[in-house]
């Protein structure tokens, strides 16, 4: 970060010039380095690194994290993040209780970035660091995996499980079986039971290895492997309007960083962990539990299964982005209905938690500083109503016997968005009145659309719902809903998307 100064230029943003620019937010100048990050980029500075440093404002957590690069290159952000001496702004935006919201923080829990492709000594002293007790990564869905093409002498190895398998030989390799010296992970990769993958991944690289049965054992009782859920939507650097933030700072932030002001964290751990990580006693909305599964659950059926379940049909009818959805009565209304008639009346948690996430999910939809394109939410959608609708649907028949109107009717959105009308070397396109749009998804599923291209609603809603490659199942099984599929099709064609969605609202 860098300071604007009366003509002189722009001069380096650090402690000293944070205290001449009367400076009067929170800022943590030493603590030791008790968190090691695998990874640097927008998400984990808006999510991990903003819960941390707000337990070191409010309840003396006094704990630094080294951020560690878990793919090679990227030497430029870490030059960027060393050179600000860890700090960067941090502005939180959208709406809370109706109300617009833009705070700004400036972010001093980062001590510094390592690269390990190319500091591998540095990287691995850390393990020597007697202080380091948690660490916390982010390497993406595909990040969690085993590469049998890793080796233990690799500096470092490719995966991010072998780096960690690596990592903790070291920490094993300083301290041995000395008790409260193995590590609390907290995994935020966006898979089926993060945690509990990686772990695997590294025992499978400690056997494969033969790094001796004692640091498996030590890898099983000293390590606590935590599964998480996150869900905060971050927008990363600002770009377009980078220069006039800046101008408005007063200095110059390479790294500026942006997210929604909602933040949820579920954490699968012992009791323990609550002394250890004390998020409750900051206020903060991190909750540690024995099971994260239901609020995995609420997210993807309540949040992710809203989305899905709306933005299709509403392209349809002529939007293009969420926050514009939340505008239009009809469309505002066919989501609410789904959520709290046809999907939270299919989950477990209490209903107060439920009405409480249903009604952020409204705001975070209409979030003034994110224009949320239907088209790039439409990507993969099949897998999407799976995974993210289809258990509601099924859940609310199980239970009532009847078919939910909204889902059913989000199941007939979603063939017509998908109702091609040509597949060349450029994609799959759909026609929106004369404007065509692209229909992205896997190559068998579009090759599958376009050859049912030109068939009526009755004959492709069957084809749909009985094939087993895309559900799993045959849908045509469930009692009505071929039927109900095909009439909201034939309304689609004749009146429209919106009106359907009008049709079904009560």
């Amino acid at each position: 970060m860098k300071q604007r100064r009366n003509g002189e230029g722009m001069k380096k943003l650090c402690y000293k010039t944070l205290e001449e620019m009367n400076f009067d937010g929170y800022l943590l100048k030493d603590a030791p380095e008790r968190i090691l990050q695998f990874g640097e980029g927008n998400f984990l500075r808006a999510f991990v690194d903003y819960f941390v440093d707000m337990m070191n404002e409010r309840c003396g957590f006094n704990s630094k994290i080294v951020l560690v690069q878990p793919i090679e290159g990227g030497e430029r952000i870490k030059e960027f993040i060393n050179g600000q001496e860890g700090l960067y702004t941090l502005f939180l935006r959208g709406n809370e209780n109706g109300q617009k919201v833009n705070d700004r923080r400036v972010i001093s829990s980062v001590s510094r970035c390592l690269n390990p492709y190319t500091e591998y000594e540095s990287y691995m002293e850390c393990a020597k660091n007697p202080e380091l007790r948690f660490i916390a990564c982010n390497t993406t869905e595909a990040g969690i995996a085993y590469d049998a093409s890793c080796q233990f002498g690799d500096k470092p190895a490719s995966s991010y499980p072998g780096k960690l398998t690596q990592f903790l030989y070291a920490r094993y390799q300083a301290f041995g079986k000395e008790k409260g010296k193995g590590f609390v992970i907290l995994s935020c990769e966006l898979i089926d039971d993060n945690g509990k993958e990686l772990e695997k991944c590294v025992l499978q690289y400690a056997n494969t290895w033969e790094l001796g049965e004692e640091f498996i054992q030590w890898i099983r009782e000293e390590n606590i492997f935590c599964s998480t859920l996150v869900d905060r939507i971050v927008t990363g650097y600002p770009r377009s309007e980078a220069a006039s933030i800046c101008e408005e700072l007063g200095y110059e932030d390479n790294v500026i960083d942006t997210g929604e002001v909602f933040g949820f964290w579920v954490i699968e751990g012992p009791e323990s962990l609550k002394a250890e990580l004390p998020f409750e006693k900051a206020g903060l909305p991190v909750l540690i539990t024995d099971n994260h599964k239901p609020y995995k659950q609420r997210k993807v059926r309540i949040l992710n299964g809203a989305h899905t379940s709306m933005v299709l049909g509403a392209y349809l009818a002529g939007q293009d982005i969420v926050r514009d959805c939340m505008k239009d009565d009809v469309i505002r209304g066919f989501m609410n209905q789904a959520i709290y008639k046809e999907i939270i009346p299919t989950l477990t948690l209490p209903e107060e938690e439920l009405l409480d996430f249903a009604k952020s999910v409204t705001d975070r939809f209409d979030n003034p500083f994110i224009d949320h394109a239907l088209l790039s939410i439409s990507l993969n959608s099949t897998s999407k109503w799976k995974a993210r609708v289809m258990p509601s649907l099924k859940g609310y028949v199980e239970k009532f016997q009847a078919l939910p109107e909204c889902l059913t009717a989000s199941l007939a959105f979603y063939i017509a968005f998908y109702r091609g009308v040509r597949l060349d070397e450029k994609g799959f396109a759909g026609l929106r009145g004369e404007q065509e749009y692209p229909i992205s998804d896997d190559k068998s599923i579009l090759e599958f659309y376009n050859a049912h291209r030109k068939d009526d609603a009755q004959t492709l809603a069957k084809a749909v719902l009985s094939n087993t490659a895309f559900w799993g199942e045959d849908l045509t099984e469930i009692p009505g809903l071929e039927k109900a599929v095909a009439e909201d099709l034939k309304t689609i064609e004749e009146k429209g998307a919106y009106e359907l969605m009008k049709g079904v609202l009560k």
